[in-house]
């Protein structure tokens, strides 16, 4: 059974809740977030969490500043979603990915 965290998720007023996650897998997702070319399925395929609770994970792990940089960073970036991209091969793959 998977113990949920609950975060307040400041945008929409609502409840969102997260699994409870080891601090090197957050890590990891953080890292993959920052990453230009790792997309948002990417990170779900490889950790549960879709686009949504990433942002919000990412809220809750950085600071306000930090979030607001990243979150004006990656919106309308065509390379954070599998869809929107134009190339397929040559991708960079971190050792650290599943698949």
């Amino acid at each position: 059974m998977t113990v949920f965290r609950v975060v307040f998720e400041q945008d929409f007023g609502k409840l969102m809740e997260l699994p409870n996650l080891e601090a090197e897998t957050i890590d990891r997702i953080v890292e993959m977030a920052w990453e230009d070319r790792t997309t948002f399925e990417a990170i779900e395929l490889q950790f549960g969490l879709p686009e949504k609770q990433v942002i919000d994970l990412m809220r809750r792990e950085m600071k306000a500043s930090s979030f607001r940089m990243w979150r004006s960073r990656v919106t309308g970036r065509q390379t954070k979603h599998a869809l929107k991209r134009d190339f397929v091969a040559g991708r960079f793959k971190s050792d650290n990915q599943k698949t």
